[in-house]
């Protein structure tokens, strides 16, 4: 489905929202749920992700699809090689079963795992026979995706003598790790972090505690835009916390460059951005190694102004649910952006000139749809395959109309 988006003149000047919780730590916690049933979770993201891992992780046999969930397949990889008697079939869409998964089961065979390949090497769809896996030390690659070493220390305390990971080289996404580290201490679980070493010990029982997801920051990001490509919008933004678990709140710190402030009410847990006046920089040079899923909307906020970026640290973005780098390079380009990307950054020049009604495709990337939607302050756009959104934010559309964007739907 196409939604085509343009500028209201009856935009509003405020405007609250509630946007669903954070898919990266409901996700964590449904697997610690699931584990150690004495938790409880509160404010749980409504993405397609999570949907599909939470119905996912109680099949004892058979198979499991979860199409383009990417945090799903790497988690679920994990927990159902450490369930002794399950025997199951992990597989995804088409995508999924290009996006590799051998550093972590090579990580887990290293652990007495049981998972064979069923038809290309290194690859989903897996063929997983749980088991107890006995040792308790493990080395992994640390510069490919955090997602893997989350996925070992989510099943680390149930395993009989905890676990010990060697992260080997330069570790990836480190707000993530610490973000897994943390919500491990709330269910009472002892761990450590440090240099390339995490070491988690066993807990038979977990306490007995209700953990309420934080609402998503990186979702928060389309909001930011939103506020720095108009003139006086201020939109208000429940169940966020200054001290967040999430590397994406980098955002109130980034967005002081596009002149967006952050104002926190610690009372009731919401955040207020809001455009302050001022000269904006010609240019930007974020280094977005810890916080690459905002790397897409910050470079199409400064296409949007006018400016000029360049983004580095963002080698994760090749093995997204598309090549986030070259897909922002194609869109861009049809918008009349001058840009440049290698393996792991991109670059943007400034420009004089947007092209009106250009139809962006998505890629089957939720982000994409998103990151591209706040350019209608600018110009009419289009997103094709508009319901990808429903992945991580199923409400965004809808919320978008609230702000007076004006959007049509057709097949």
């Amino acid at each position: 489905m196409k939604a085509t988006l343009q500028h209201s003149k009856n935009l509003v000047e405020k405007a609250t929202i509630k946007v669903t919780g954070s898919k990266s730590e409901s996700n964590r916690l449904l697997v610690l749920q699931a584990l150690y049933p004495q938790c409880s979770i509160a404010n749980l993201s409504q993405s397609d992700d999570t949907v599909a891992l939470g119905k996912g992780i109680h099949i004892e046999k058979g198979t499991v699809d979860i199409h383009h969930a990417g945090t799903a397949m790497r988690f679920l990889t994990a927990f159902f090689a450490s369930r002794e008697g399950r025997e199951i079939v992990l597989t995804g869409s088409q995508r999924m079963q290009e996006r590799p998964i051998g550093v972590l089961v090579d990580a887990l065979k290293q652990l007495g795992a049981d998972i064979t390949y069923t038809k290309n090497e290194g690859f989903p769809p897996l063929l997983i026979k749980g088991k107890q896996l006995a040792q308790n030390e493990v080395s992994i690659q640390a510069n490919v995706s955090s997602q893997y070493i989350s996925a070992l220390m989510l099943i680390a305390p149930s395993l009989p003598d905890g676990l010990n990971i060697l992260l080997e080289g330069k570790v990836t996404s480190v707000p993530y790790i610490e973000m897994t580290l943390s919500l491990l201490h709330e269910l009472g679980v002892e761990g450590h972090f440090s240099e390339n070493t995490i070491s988690i010990a066993p807990m038979s029982a977990g306490k007995s505690t209700t953990i309420t997801v934080e609402s998503d920051w990186s979702s928060a990001s389309y909001f930011y835009s939103i506020v720095a490509l108009s003139h006086n919008l201020s939109v208000t933004l429940h169940s966020y916390k200054r001290n967040s678990l999430q590397g994406d709140a980098a955002l109130s710190k980034l967005y002081e460059s596009f002149g967006v402030g952050t104002a926190f009410n610690e009372e009731n847990a919401t955040m207020t951005l809001s455009k302050s006046d001022g000269e904006l920089p010609k240019s930007v040079n974020f280094n977005l190694v810890k916080t690459p899923d905002i790397a897409q909307t910050i470079a199409v906020t400064c296409f949007g102004l006018g400016m000029g970026c360049t983004l580095t640290g963002l080698h994760t973005l090749k093995i997204k649910e598309t090549d986030r780098l070259v897909a922002l390079k194609n869109e861009l380009e049809k918008l009349g952006a001058t840009i440049s990307i290698t393996d792991e950054s991109l670059e943007l020049y400034p420009r004089t000139s947007i092209q009106e009604n250009v139809s962006i495709a998505t890629y089957h990337d939720h982000r994409m749809a998103m990151a591209f939607a706040p350019l209608a302050l600018r110009v009419p756009i289009s997103i094709l395959d508009s319901g990808v959104v429903s992945k991580s934010f199923p409400t965004f559309w809808e919320d978008l109309s609230k702000l007076g964007f004006v959007i049509n739907f057709e097949e």
